[in-house]
């Protein structure tokens, strides 16, 4: 049962407002003390002719003690509703009880294809932090999605095409070490691409071989074919270690070079709209309109770039998969040029443009670093991925050397420790990674839910037992009560996760259930407690696990059982 339904349902057989709209209006107040929903009655003043304070009188003296609502009290133009305590949680511990890890979910996306591209690594670059960030947040989006019962297509839309592939093939043919190359591929490949810049700045006529390379490639020839292949296989033997280790996979990963071959029908399209113009030998759509920069389609050599197979992929999405949305998750650096790809989009008469979707974030400063791939300085994923789990075994070494699973543990936490740094704020803020933020076990952080998880969970080990059934009347204390409250609530936060494409708010809301539990844990005795108390808070424990355990899920966090 949703409380905030049933209160809407009552106020809209009092007032002359659609179901929707009450929805819309009804509010958390700030303070408990104020009531657990709000209605503000300043729109139904202008209809009514009367005051706020007035129509909000009349509404709480009709409304009558049930079930749902406890009372209803007028303040200040507001109708505060005051929901009955111990049904509201009789009925959210036993939902939470029956529905386990689906909690939260709903059917409101059924039938809806989303598409999710994310991470979209470039082959034979380093996998840095920067790419990690987008990784995590994408994956996250595409859970609490798929949670929200929506059908979700992940798609690493590789960097697998361009004029760097002619300068690798330059570089590869001069510098390279093949011993090296299968060893550390990614390392090797990097090297070699970050000496051909030092050499070419040098040797300005590197350039054009490189992108004589790069047209042959583009023509097929198969002996740089075979080492573009090559390339892209060691790369994704690489990646793959990677995505492992975060738990993410993807439906597809078509990059690039899968639309090398689709890209002439853009052309055309563009050609037929009357939408190409010259500039300088190059052919561009202006978009002045929209009081934005031109979008170049074809260099003035007849090559192709990134933006005209973003546009070819994008079409081909829409063919394969009828998408509700297209989502790419992306940097926010890349806002201009969504903004091109959609208007163009638009102007070739896709109504479906309006449906994709550019989901920025920010940067991560991390030790001071600046990321760039030409000069070499770069902070690697997988060296801070394992830095984490070593960091975290330090830790335990230290705390609990007897533990049972270091390995999987220091595994869990470090990892959990790492991406609930990168989804703990707004994805447009900036991510300032420090690892004394991240491993602290004793703030907003990874471990710290972790470790909430782990002591419900000793609990019910200590108890021996969860009781099939309670008197959850017993669950009389206020503390009790907002603990309840939060975790109905994680419905809520899911829903507005998805409405705002911000995974952050779904980990932000288990946070607060973290620590509404360790105050009740901290103020309230469990094992020790009357029968019917006791049994009341072993059930409440079993809900509260079952809440962090599928939230931290939609965030990829795993949850130990012993820490």
């Amino acid at each position: 049962m949703n409380f905030k339904v049933e209160i809407a349902k009552k106020i809209n057989t009092l007032v002359d407002m659609e179901f929707d709209k009450v929805m819309e209006l009804i509010e958390i107040p700030p303070q408990t003390n104020m009531g657990d929903y709000a209605f503000p009655c300043f729109q139904l003043a202008r209809v009514m002719r009367k005051s706020p304070n007035m129509i909000a009188a009349e509404i709480a003296g009709k409304v009558q003690a049930d079930s749902i609502v406890e009372k209803a009290e007028a303040v200040g133009g507001y109708v505060n509703f005051f929901i009955n305590k111990k049904e509201y949680i009789r009925i959210m511990i036993q939902e939470i009880l029956e529905k386990g890890e689906k909690f939260g979910s709903s059917e409101e996306g059924k039938d809806k294809n989303v598409i999710v591209e994310f991470s979209s690594v470039n082959v034979a670059k380093p996998f840095h932090v920067g790419h990690l960030f987008n990784t995590i947040l994408g994956s996250a989006l595409e859970k609490v999605f798929r949670h929200s019962g929506y059908n979700t297509i992940r798609i690493n839309h590789l960097g697998d095409w361009g004029t760097q592939f002619g300068k690798l093939i330059s570089a590869h043919k001069r510098w390279i070490n093949e011993e090296a190359l299968e060893k550390e591929p990614i390392s090797e490949l990097f090297r070699i691409y970050v000496k051909f810049h030092e050499e070419a700045e040098k040797d300005p006529a590197l350039e054009d071989e490189a992108r004589a390379y790069f047209k042959k490639l583009e023509e097929g020839d198969s002996e740089v074919t075979i080492l573009w292949q090559r390339f892209k296989d060691l790369s994704l033997r690489e990646f793959s270690e990677i995505y492992e280790m975060l738990n993410v996979e993807f439906d597809s990963y078509a990059g690039e070079s899968f639309y090398s071959d689709k890209m002439d029908e853009v052309v055309q399209i563009l050609r037929e709209k009357k939408l190409l113009k010259d500039s300088n030998g190059a052919k561009i759509v202006d978009l002045e309109q929209f009081s934005i920069p031109p979008i170049m389609i074809l260099k003035s050599d007849g090559a192709t770039i990134y933006a005209t197979r973003d546009l070819a992929a994008a079409i081909y999405r829409k063919r394969t998969y009828d998408f509700y949305k297209n989502i790419y998750v992306v940097g926010g650096t890349q806002s201009l040029h969504f903004n091109q790809i959609f208007s163009t989009l638009g102007l070739m008469g896709f109504e479906w443009s309006k449906d994709c979707v550019h989901i920025g974030h920010g940067l991560v400063k991390f030790a001071d670093k600046k990321l760039s791939t030409r000069k070499g300085d770069v902070v690697f994923a997988k060296d801070v991925m394992n830095e984490a789990v070593h960091k975290t075994m330090e830790v335990i070494e230290h705390k609990n050397p007897n533990l049972e699973n270091k390995e999987e543990v220091a595994r869990k936490v470090g990892m959990g420790a790492l991406l609930y740094t990168f989804l703990k704020n707004n994805r447009e803020k900036d991510v300032v990674f420090t690892w004394e933020d991240a491993l602290n076990f004793d703030g907003d952080s990874g471990p710290y839910v972790q470790y909430t998880y782990v002591r419900g969970r000793s609990i019910l080990q200590k108890a021996g037992y969860v009781p099939d059934t309670a008197d959850l009347t017993f669950l009389s204390t206020e503390d009790e009560f907002q603990l309840v409250k939060l975790l109905g609530a994680f419905k809520d936060s899911v829903k507005e996760a998805v409405e705002r494409y911000e995974p952050f708010v779904v980990v932000r809301h288990v946070t607060e259930i973290a620590k509404a539990y360790n105050k009740f844990y901290n103020t309230h005795p469990i094992l020790n407690a009357d029968e019917n108390v006791k049994n009341a808070r072993l059930q409440l424990t079993k809900a509260v696990g079952i809440v962090i355990k599928t939230g931290l899920s939609l965030a990829g966090i795993e949850t130990p059982d012993n820490m």
